[in-house]
């Protein structure tokens, strides 16, 4: 029997917390989706409630078609708010509120940024919604999601295309 300090026994521990992380791994887009995506839910219908005020404060930060603007912006942070939760369109609406948060971050945010730049920076909301929403795009919905299930639903099956069944 090997020692506890032995590779053996390393090795093994090491496989079984490689194993249990990896098969817990969907956890961490689930709950980004979740979280960044209630998020914006609930930004986008307390903006939808109330366009006027979005509108003036668009214009107020020189923001070109303010009220158009707020419009678009209220409604992609709840429709895509909602879209991230089931993981629907997920890249899609990840990346779209990308780059709302670089006008936020670019505009609202701007001061908020420069002061706390480079070391408070996740105290920025919209900076640390951004990061999350990068990731998003580029790491994907993960395994429960809508977009899983419809990629495995709309995907061709792969036995009718074996060299025979193709003439």
């Amino acid at each position: 029997m090997a020692a506890r300090g032995s590779p053996g026994f390393i090795s093994r521990i090491t496989h079984r917390v490689l194993t249990i992380t990896g098969a817990l791994a969907f956890v961490a887009p689930l709950l980004t989706r979740l979280v960044i995506g209630v998020g914006f839910y609930y930004t986008g219908k307390g903006k939808l409630g109330d366009l006027d005020k979005v509108t003036e404060f668009f214009g107020s930060l020189g923001i070109p078609f303010a009220h158009a603007n707020a419009v678009f912006v209220s409604t992609l942070e709840f429709v895509g708010g909602i879209c991230l939760v089931l993981g629907l369109g997920t890249r899609i609406f990840a990346f779209l509120l990308s780059g709302s948060m670089v006008v936020a971050l670019l505009t609202a945010d701007k001061d908020s940024l420069v002061q706390k730049f480079p070391d408070s920076l996740t105290d920025v909301t919209s900076f640390t919604f951004l990061l999350f929403l990068i990731w998003l795009v580029l790491y994907g919905p993960g395994p429960l999601s809508l977009d899983k299930l419809l990629s495995k639903w709309l995907k061709p099956d792969r036995a009718d295309e074996s060299p025979s069944a193709v003439r």
